[in-house]
């Protein structure tokens, strides 16, 4: 057996290249955080989101009716609309979309029931839809910006590295999971002694489409005592979300939850199984993420709108996918500890 079948080619193998993926994300993100970030965002990521929907897709999506995605289409589609019309009264409903979208997900994992399941989806959606979205509330906070963002690079794929480490009983699996922990832990312990110099004024102009993110991170993990909720959080100004010591050590977390979220992808071959993807879908995704490349590398601004819709429709499509991990994780859970 060849290196390359040894470490990509075995659970055990997978699980040790990923620890070295690991640590490779989080050295890389503690030393160039914000271009890190940028790069594999506009790199890596069409690639992820198009390798992914084409896995899903081959697997019905992990849905009892493949015809149930069309709503995450549909709420992907308007949850896009204030990336291109800024002014448009629908945005002031943005994260209830992805919210009815995740319900959705729930309702379609739970009820089987044709009728009862649309029903309770309408339902869901007129009751969201009775309140404009509040700026400054939890829900704006963990809906609208965690989770098509963090809660899905960082949270999920740390679930689903549980997962695999329960399913096949796996002491590299559970030491992955722990070294995931360590690398995230370890780059939000080390702040910077004081203020870090400003990047180059490309690298602050592209970093713009994702600055909600920064800010709200700082307020969740409680670094600065003056950010006490969203509002606050938005009034930092831009030279200090790059330059003070608590948003360089977001930016670095940031980095390393995407950096490693792609890399994690990538490296499951045995999941994936890249040889049995037709030549010609094949073909066409390395086509399509060509073409993603030349559009940021034109204007990383222009790339971001136009693959904005895939990005997020790669995150709904996921989270039924999402709901049959953490059931797995309660059954393998249950499974061992009724063990007799």
């Amino acid at each position: 057996m060849s290196i390359f079948q040894t470490a990509l080619g075995t659970d055990k193998g997978i699980n040790y290249t990923n620890i070295g993926l690991m640590v490779i994300s989080a050295a890389m993100s503690f030393l160039f955080p914000f271009h890190l970030f940028l790069f594999v965002y506009a790199f890596l990521g069409p690639l992820h989101y198009l390798t992914e929907i084409s896995w899903l897709e081959k697997r019905n999506f992990f849905t009892d009716k493949k015809r149930d995605i069309w709503l995450f289409v549909l709420m992907g589609i308007l949850f896009t609309v204030p990336v291109f019309f800024k002014g448009a009264s629908i945005n002031a409903f943005s994260s209830k979309f992805l919210m009815l979208a995740f319900f959705f997900a729930i309702i379609i994992f739970f009820v089987k029931n044709d009728i009862l399941k649309y029903v309770l989806t309408i339902v869901s959606f007129l009751v969201l839809v009775s309140s404009k979205d509040d700026y400054n509330s939890q829900t704006f906070l963990w809906f609208g910006i965690m989770l098509p963002t963090i809660i899905h690079v960082f949270i999920f794929t740390g679930l689903f590295i549980l997962y695999g480490a329960l399913k096949n009983r796996s002491v590299s699996g559970i030491l992955s999971i722990v070294v995931f922990i360590a690398c995230s832990v370890c780059l939000l312990l080390f702040i910077p002694s004081g203020e870090t110099a400003m990047p180059d004024a490309t690298t602050e102009k592209n970093i713009g489409n994702f600055e909600i993110m920064n800010r709200s991170l700082i307020l969740i993990f409680g670094l600065d005592p003056s950010v006490v909720d969203l509002q606050s959080a938005f009034a930092i100004s831009k030279t200090s979300l790059f330059t003070s010591p608590v948003a360089v050590v977001v930016a670095r977390f940031i980095a390393f939850a995407y950096t490693y979220h792609y890399l994690n992808w990538f490296s499951k071959t045995t999941v994936i199984k890249w040889h049995e993807v037709p030549k010609i879908r094949l073909v066409l995704i390395l086509v399509l993420w060509i073409g993603a490349i030349a559009s940021y590398l034109i204007d990383y601004n222009f790339g971001f709108k136009i693959l904005f819709l895939l990005s997020i429709l790669h995150v709904m499509l996921e989270f039924p996918l999402n709901l049959v991990t953490v059931k797995g994780i309660g059954v393998e859970l249950k499974s061992i500890f009724t063990k007799k």
